[in-house]
């Protein structure tokens, strides 16, 4: 992997965590209207408020989900991880599925963002 490539990964798995974690962890007031929740508003002039951007991003975010979530473990977890240390600038987090081994788990962190990667790169998104 260059170093562009791999920037643009540690680009994608951050916006990636961010955009899987910001969802809602208690029961509380609905998002939207029962009666007008599904109204959608004329995209027709919609690309000055980004609101185009933003469904793109959603699409690319899915993407990236859905390709992390058909990964085996321990692949899988080492993606989790490491978005998760993305996210916040430190290796601080460790997985029960991971080696407990440094060095091995560099290396499996290495293979998952590899296989990534190539998943990535047929999906279209990299």
């Amino acid at each position: 992997m260059t170093d562009d490539s791999s920037a643009i990964l540690d680009d994608l798995l951050c916006r990636w965590h961010q955009w899987a974690s910001s969802g809602s962890v208690a029961r509380g007031y609905a998002s939207r209207a029962l009666v007008c929740g599904d109204f959608r508003v004329s995209r027709q002039y919609d690309d000055t408020n980004g609101a185009l951007d933003d469904e793109l991003e959603h699409g690319t975010m899915k993407t990236v989900d859905f390709q992390v979530s058909e990964m085996r473990d321990p692949w899988r977890s080492a993606i989790h991880a490491n978005a998760r240390a993305l996210v916040v600038g430190a290796a601080v987090w460790s997985s029960p599925r991971l080696p407990a081994d440094r060095v091995e788990r560099l290396h499996v962190i290495a293979e998952a963002r590899a296989q990534l990667s190539e998943r990535l790169l047929a999906a279209g998104v990299l």
